[in-house]
């Protein structure tokens, strides 16, 4: 199988492991090249140099056609990828959030007949929400409150966090886009809402130029779901709690655990970290090697979640 990676940054990397452990858990033979810009081609570690058969930073460069490419460069980039390389494969991984605007011309793209474009859902793959959506209809839920908070500064040890994307708008960041995780798994689990509100904004003294809180309130033919986003939370919070006639079902994604408002045991979800990416992986490469016609979260699909993300009708 010959993939192409575009952009080995730290989510790249961790692809590209992922994609080497598969590979050697199945025994499947792979070629990997990589497309990295000139002024991001620091050296790579051991690993990624030992299994990457070839590198370039000029899109002339690469193969004329891939089994499958991994779009992992900035998201402000995405488009502008896609435009140079998508008639170069009929498989893609595009991580997300799929684009940092909703103006773009998707029929432009130069897609070949039939592309398929998985848009990155890892969260959709976490134990935590795996077991919540085996467990719980959505049709029980009267209510759904979600929330991420988190301290920016904290996200990347020994990284200036003013100097990041999560933090420039003009590169895609601000919560609203940056934790479209939160919408992505809310309309797997509940699917698009009949409306949604949002009110988002600056309101910390973090020194970016992106919105460091969003807060959305949607209604469903049947319920009310609530998302709080923030960049400032000095506690780290992710989860979603569910209320139904019964009970209430908080699911803590931050330390992977079910708890119950019934008495009903906890059920400990705890797995590594890097597990939802490999259960992506996992997903993702049979879907090329089968040849499938779609994939769980399409660009079209991803588009919407972003229109809803950004406070636009889905």
């Amino acid at each position: 199988m010959k993939i192409c990676f575009v952009g080995l940054g730290s989510i790249g990397k961790r692809h590209f492991e992922n994609l080497i452990a598969y590979g050697k858990q199945h025994g499947l033979p792979l070629e990997v090249h990589a497309l990295r810009s000139s002024h991001s081609q620091q050296p790579l570690p051991p690993f990624v140099e030992q299994h990457l058969s070839r590198q370039v930073s000029d899109a002339g460069e690469l193969d004329e056609r891939y089994d499958a490419i991994f779009i992992t460069n900035p998201t402000y980039l995405h488009y502008e990828t896609l435009m140079q390389l998508g008639n170069r494969s009929r498989y893609f991984f595009l991580e997300k959030p799929v684009f940092d605007r909703l103006d773009v011309d998707l029929p432009a793209i130069p897609f070949v007949p039939d592309a398929v474009c998985y848009v990155a859902a890892p969260l959709r793959h976490c134990a935590v929400l795996q077991t919540l959506k085996r467990l719980v209809p959505p049709q029980d839920v009267y209510c759904a409150r979600a929330m991420c908070s988190s301290y920016l500064p904290d996200w990347r040890p020994g990284v200036d966090y003013r100097k990041v994307y999560s933090s420039k708008k003009e590169e895609g960041g601000g919560v609203c886009i940056d934790l479209i995780h939160e919408w992505d798994y809310l309309t797997d689990f509940f699917g698009f809402p009949l409306e949604s509100h949002l009110l988002a904004g600056t309101f910390s003294d973090l020194e970016i130029t992106s919105e460091d809180l969003a807060v959305y309130i949607a209604r469903y033919p049947d319920k009310l779901v609530e998302l709080h986003l923030d960049y400032f939370g000095r506690e780290t919070r992710r989860g979603i709690e569910l209320f139904t006639k019964e009970r209430t079902i908080y699911g803590d994604i931050t330390n992977a655990r079910i708890s119950f408002s019934d008495g009903t045991p906890p059920i400990d979800c705890w797995e590594e970290h890097n597990a939802m990416y490999e259960n992506e992986m996992a997903y993702f490469l049979p879907l090329v090697l089968q040849q499938a016609p779609r994939t769980m979260n399409s660009i079209d699909h991803a588009m919407r979640v972003m229109k809803l993300a950004q406070g636009e009708h889905a």
